[in-house]
């Protein structure tokens, strides 16, 4: 059992969780009863996603945030796919986007209006079709634009340019089926589990591994994922089907620390904040969520508390930092799915002052991509665009995108006026021309952004004066 007797000092000792009301829970949603361990849940700023029950083929419902309450049966869901959903994720750079993998074979993207579905969405804004059987994980690049991975049943991971729909790289070195993947903080490299009971760390773009190890003896799923110092948190189960956690680093085949939890069966899925280095433990069928925070001193991994409910969890959606209300020393918030509701969860850092707290809100990552698709492709690596939280954030209206077949950010006519001109050797003419093109867009932007500020302003006053 992991030992929890030792009392350390942290400013998350006390961290506490606590469900919302019944009346800001989203109710009477039938939750996908697909027997597969993914989250079933994707949430952002702005929306919740769920993976639903649907008959003849495969849906998610999107709701805004604000839109609490009972969800009528009626309320329309993105419903394209042929086969059951798996795996939902939303686009790290861009709120209205998101991907989601299915029994189909395929992966879709889909772009979400501003104020959620008026409509049933039948038709994804890009299909990316490769996969031989169905696909249980899509993951966007922390870091790139327009940059997603998706690995099936066919052991096979394929890396996409979104914005033209092709798969870029493919990694063919899994012999069984992929349990997880995820991506370092810069997104230059892979960590994946597999059915062989290996954790592999792989370079992408140079399709290989650099590190392969047996990391849980027990044939049930394990997870894994990257932590912003390079070290990978791993869950699985012994050879006794006790649930195991581990930590390990990339150069070496010996774990730094690993501990039996429980004999629960139940996938644990780790959901991890870099911010904070605390990671979770929400497990499948499980009525709590375990806590731990990851330090340089042994024994590196502490055990915090855990979260405990009535009701069993289906699956689990997790809120990027951006997201939190820092005014309450929130530090973070999950959507847990019962049967037929999903039941937001605080977890509240507990102090005194009404200001803003800068040890538990650093920088966090902003929606801003540092890099695009064909740069990352190329072999360049950014860190993530740090935002501050100090005055809270205000989520972008993407307006600008609407009109766009692909959604995520470039017109089609400058990505190929930048590929005739790597082409050849520009005259000062086109040069000045294009610079001139570049200086009318910031304008266009920066007048959009004020307008959207004046937009917002007057809804709240028109709020205020409606209350």
């Amino acid at each position: 059992m992991f030992h929890r007797g030792v009392v350390r000092r942290s400013k998350f000792r006390h961290v506490f969780g606590q469900a919302v009301k019944n009346d800001q829970c989203y109710d009477d949603i039938r939750v996908s009863r697909v027997t597969w361990d993914s989250s079933f849940c994707a949430v952002n700023p702005k929306f919740v996603a769920i993976i639903v029950e649907a008959g003849g083929g495969g849906a998610f419902v999107v709701l805004p945030l604000q839109k609490t309450g009972r969800i009528d049966k009626s309320y329309p869901t993105v419903c394209g796919h042929t086969g059951q959903v798996l795996d939902i994720e939303w686009c790290p750079h861009n709120d209205h986007v998101i991907a989601s993998g299915s029994e189909d074979c395929t992966v879709m993207i889909w772009q979400i209006p501003e104020n959620g579905l008026t409509l049933p969405i039948t038709e994804p804004v890009v299909t990316l079709e490769g996969h031989s059987r169905r696909v249980g994980i899509v993951s966007w690049h922390p870091t790139a634009r327009n940059v997603l991975l998706s690995a099936g049943l066919d052991n096979i991971i394929f890396i996409w340019n979104v914005g033209t729909a092709e798969p870029m790289i493919t990694l063919d070195m899994h012999p069984d089926m992929i349990f997880s993947t995820s991506w370092n903080r810069n997104g230059s490299l892979l960590c994946t589990t597999c059915k062989d009971k290996n954790l592999r760390v792989i370079d992408p773009r140079k399709e290989e591994v650099i590190t392969e190890i047996k990391a849980h003896e027990g044939a049930r799923p394990m997870r894994a994922v990257f932590l912003a110092n390079g070290n990978i948190f791993t869950t699985g189960f012994s050879r006794m089907s006790e649930r195991q956690l581990a930590l390990w680093s990339i150069g070496s085949v010996e774990s730094i620390a690993q501990h039996e939890m429980d004999t629960s069966n139940g996938v644990l899925l780790p959901f991890y904040d870099p911010d904070t280095n605390l990671v979770y433990l929400c497990g499948k069928g499980d009525c709590s969520i375990h806590y731990f925070e990851i330090t340089d001193e042994a024994p590196y991994v502490h055990y915090l508390n855990t979260f405990i409910t009535k009701e069993p969890q289906r699956g689990m959606g997790f809120m990027p930092k951006r997201g939190l209300d820092v005014t309450k020393c929130e530090i973070a918030r999950f959507f847990k799915l019962h049967e037929r509701k999903c039941e937001p969860i605080i977890m509240t850092v507990p102090r005194k002052s009404d200001l803003y707290q800068d040890d538990l809100y650093p920088d966090t990552a902003g929606p801003e991509p540092a890099l695009e698709a064909e740069e990352w492709f190329e072999g360049k690596d950014k860190d993530p665009i740090l935002i501050s939280l100090k005055d809270g954030y205000v989520p972008v209206k993407n307006r600008e995108f609407k009109a766009q077949r692909i959604c995520l950010d470039k017109p089609k006519k400058i990505e190929s006026g930048n590929t005739t001109l790597k082409g050849t050797s520009p005259n000062a003419n086109s040069e000045s021309k294009l610079d001139e093109l570049v200086q009318e867009i910031k304008t266009l932007k920066a007048t959009v952004a004020s307008q959207d500020e004046r937009i917002a302003n007057l809804e709240d006053q028109m709020a205020k004066i409606a209350v």
